[in-house]
This record gives structure tokens, C-alpha cells and sequence, in this order.
């Protein structure tokens, strides 16, 4: 019988999936992930957006029947997604590689070590700009126009194999972007077992370690042991497993709101170029292409043909304040929020005039929101251990909740650099 230690890693996503695939060796490591295999979704879009004017598309949480992986979250005034299922929401975001550490930094914690290491081994790309569309360039003339300073996006992508569908939010089709899944898949082929389908309810705590991790799986509820614990279910999962266990988090929740500022444009395109090809970084939000696929499936002011709508985001560094409670998000836009929201929406609209198309036919989309974090923030104590005093010697958090603040970025390239340092110090 082996003496290895044994690991338990929660969660598939950009955090856990990096765990995972960094002990497993060194621990025989048993991935627990609440959703099963993830799809993309392979077929027309056209078809269901004929059916807009229907009623069946009258909540934003209808969206699962499109995407099973996509789960939704209402608060009173935005609609939180994530994805269920392996890869976490790295499946479902738009494969932007943007390093955003600065809040480490002034912490004490570097993560120059992990950086380096993962642009030598993840498909990290600017290449798809060659590949770029009139549209596309004529978006980034006009930011450079106006002194936004646009900087190519680097991708997790092959750009060889890009087709410019512009489908890189719901299931890249053929494969060009990367996610995390292939983490899993490395970890997999090193001696790792994934359970699929087992949800995660608490864990159980004695004598300041945890015992065991109780939860469903396969319609039964079991006790899964190990000696080393990683908790990575996201900003939004993590703090309820640690709540549920007894473990108090900080209501200082962040999720990165999302507006997109739209307009008709006859002929535009926009829906076939590779979604955020360039970024603005502006004082507390970034400004960048994007067409948003739930605001032109649930806002009857996008029930115009695709290609026919030009549409710029606008994503916010927002306050830290909201709490997640078991299935009750507390979550709203603080009067900051919406000061920082409305500079956004003004450049955009000025963008958006340039591009032809005039204030007065300018429509805005869903807030929505993808990046939930900061309810168990790490401070300039723990910038060695990388370890929350409140935590167990044996569990450590790897995801997203650690975060000390909203970046109002992309953050996956960041959650996996702070996972790998942790899993160093293991």
C-alpha cells in the first residue's frame, strides 16, 4: 500500500484545476467537481434568436437551456454567471490572459516566479491579431483616436486554429481556446481520479483540522478524507462551503460588473471576430469590444440581427461590499459603482459615434457579472503562508476569494499564478 499523502482539490476551475495538476505526484489528489463534462454549443444561433420575440426567452436564467454549463444568479439589480461543470468558468470566458497583480504586490506577495513559469507553459498568444477583421481594426483606430491606449489582448488560445466565430463565450467549437481543462487532463494522465457530479456541502473540522469533506455524489452522501484539503469553488461557492463548516467570511464581495453600450450598425460584423481582441485599462474599469450574448438573448432593445449590432463593454472595478449567504447574494452597485459605470458609458457612447452610429439609437445591455471574489481576502500577514488564520492547518483556499480587492480584468492568468505559489508552499 502506498504511504503518499492524499489531497483533495474542490473545484475545476483556474485555481483548483492548477492545484490539482501541481500536487498531484506529491499527493494522490481526488478532484471533486459539482458539474459533469462540459459542451460547447455547437449549433446555429440564428434559429433561436428568431425566437426572441417569443416568450420563451423572458429570464436570463433560461440561458442553461442553451448552455447546461452556465448557471445564473440574480441580485436585485445584475445577473451573475458561472460555469458548472469541468474547466469551472474558464470554459465560458473569453480566454483573455491578463496579468493583474498589483493588489499582491503591495501585500508583499510576489508572483513573479509563477508568471514566468506559466507564459513558458500555456498557449499565451497575441497572434490572433493578424487575423483580425476591418471591423476589428477599425474599433482600434478609433480608441487610438481618442487616447484610450488599446493593447492587444493575449489570448489562451492557438490562434492557427481560430476561426473567428466569435462564439468564445459559450464553447470555443474548435478547440483554438484553451482552458482548464487540460490541467485536469494533465493531472488525469499523472495517476489524479476526477469525480464529476459530486457536490460539495461542508466540511467537516476537529481539533483545528479538517477530518473530512461531506457531500452528494451519485444520489448518495459521502465522507471524503484526505490528509490536505484545497477549497477552489469559486467566489461564489467557497464561501458558502466555509460558512456552512463554521468558518466566517468578510462581506466583501466583488464581481467585476459588465455593461455593454450598443447601437445598430448595418453589416458591422462584430459577431464574427474573436471576443475583447484589445483591452483599455482606464481608471477603474477596462473598456473593449464585446458582443453580449445575454443581453441579445433577454433585453428586447438587442432584437436586432447580430451582425447588424456594434457593442462596447464596459467592465468595472466595483466596491467591496456584498455578501453571499447559502443561496441569498447580497449585491449591489454602490453609489462609487455607478459614478465609475457612467464615465465608462460616456466614452463608450463617444466610441460608438465615431463608429456611425448616433447617441440617439445608442441602447444599453444586462449588468451582468463574472468575477466574484474577496470574501476571505489575504493581507500582508499572511503573504509567506498564504494561509487565513481562520482556516484549518489543512485546508487551504485557491481561488478567487482570496483576492484583496476588485481588479475590474480578466483574472484567470492571475488565480493561476496565485494557486501555483500556494501549491509550492505545500
Amino acid at each position: 500500500m502506498s504511504d503518499k499523502k492524499t489531497a483533495i482539490v474542490i473545484g475545476t476551475g483556474a485555481g483548483g484545476a492548477m492545484m490539482a495538476r501541481e500536487l498531484q505526484g506529491r499527493y494522490q489528489v481526488t478532484i471533486l467537481e459539482a458539474g459533469g463534462s462540459f459542451h460547447p454549443f455547437s449549433m446555429p444561433l440564428k434559429p433561436f434568436a428568431g425566437l426572441r420575440g417569443t416568450n420563451l426567452f423572458f429570464d436570463p436564467r433560461m440561458i442553461s437551456m442553451l448552455l447546461p454549463n452556465m448557471k445564473i444568479d440574480l441580485t436585485r439589480d445584475m445577473v451573475l454567471v458561472r460555469g458548472i461543470g469541468t474547466g469551472g468558468t474558464t470554459t465560458l470566458a473569453t480566454g483573455n490572459a491578463v496579468r493583474y497583480d498589483g493588489a499582491f504586490k503591495k501585500l508583499g506577495i510576489d508572483l513573479d516566479e509563477q508568471f514566468e513559469a506559466l507564459y513558458k507553459e500555456l498557449p499565451i498568444s497575441t497572434e490572433h491579431e493578424k487575423k483580425w477583421t476591418e471591423t476589428t481594426r477599425r474599433m482600434y483606430r478609433v480608441f487610438e483616436e481618442m487616447g484610450l491606449n488599446p493593447v492587444v489582448t493575449p489570448k489562451f488560445m492557438d490562434p492557427g486554429r481560430c476561426v473567428g466565430c466569435g462564439r468564445c463565450a459559450i464553447g470555443c467549437p474548435t478547440g483554438a481556446k484553451w482552458d482548464t481543462r487540460a490541467l485536469v487532463d494533465e493531472a488525469l494522465q499523472k495517476g489524479a481520479h476526477l469525480l464529476n457530479g459530486c457536490k460539495v456541502k461542508e466540511l467537516e473540522i476537529r481539533d483545528g483540522a479538517v477530518t473530512s469533506v461531506r457531500g452528494w455524489y451519485r444520489g448518495r452522501y459521502y465522507r471524503f478524507r484526505a490528509d490536505l484539503i484545497v477549497l477552489a469553488a469559486g467566489g461564489l461557492g467557497t464561501p458558502v462551503i466555509l460558512e456552512r463548516s463554521g468558518i466566517s467570511c468578510q462581506e466583501r464581495l466583488f464581481v467585476d460588473p459588465v455593461l455593454c453600450v450598443a447601437g445598430p450598425l448595418p453589416g458591422i460584423g462584430q459577431d464574427r471576430q474573436v471576443l475583447m481582441p484589445f483591452i483599455s485599462q482606464q481608471d477603474g474599469y477596462i473598456l473593449s469590444p464585446y458582443m453580449d450574448c445575454l443581453s441579445f438573448f433577454f433585453d428586447r432593445r438587442w432584437r436586432l440581427p447580430m451582425d447588424g449590432i456594434v457593442s462596447m463593454m464596459i467592465k468595472l472595478a466595483d466596491e467591496e461590499k456584498g455578501a453571499v449567504h447559502g443561496r441569498r447574494i447580497d449585491k449591489t452597485m454602490t453609489i462609487r459603482d455607478h459614478a465609475g459605470m457612467e464615465r465608462g458609458v460616456l466614452q463608450c457612447r463617444e466610441i460608438l459615434e465615431r463608429l456611425g452610429v448616433p447617441e440617439e439609437k445608442q441602447f444599453l445591455g444586462m449588468l451582468n457579472a463574472g468575477h466574484p471574489g474577496g470574501m476571505l481576502p489575504l493581507t500582508a500577514a499572511e503573504k509567506d503562508t498564504l494561509h487565513a488564520p481562520s482556516l484549518p492547518e489543512n485546508l487551504y483556499v485557491a481561488d478567487a476569494t482570496l483576492f484583496p480587492e476588485s481588479m475590474g480584468n480578466p483574472p484567470i492568468l492571475t488565480i493561476m499564478a496565485l494557486a501555483k505559489k500556494i501549491a509550492s508552499l505545500l
